[in-house]
């Protein structure tokens, strides 16, 4: 029975910081591949809300300001830890948060 129950989509919603440095069309394409990510593992995207710069309650990487994203999505929750661990990698990614909405 847990097979069935893992196949299911939930659903999440993803908050992104990106390093102000980074060019709108980068930022773009940075949640594209998130997005890419998402149904290449057969999850759907909702939503993709750009909510523009805004500034840091505290310096994260020496930087007082940041692009935030906001995404929601339906995911399988086995892929949850391969998407976090993408964005920790990444260096214009300065801080995500994923948060199941159920």
């Amino acid at each position: 029975m847990a097979v069935k129950e893992d196949k299911k989509l939930r659903d999440y919603e993803l908050v992104v910081i990106i390093s102000p440095e980074v060019a709108n069309e980068a930022a773009d394409g940075i949640m594209d591949g998130v997005s890419r990510f998402i149904t290449d593992n057969g999850g759907t995207v909702s939503a993709v809300e750009p909510w523009g710069k805004k500034r840091l309650a505290y310096p994260i990487k020496h930087f007082m300001e940041g692009s935030y994203v906001l995404s929601r999505f339906k995911m399988q929750p086995k892929f949850t830890k391969q998407l976090e661990a993408s964005l920790q990698i990444s260096e214009d990614v300065l801080r995500h948060l994923l948060v199941n909405l159920e």
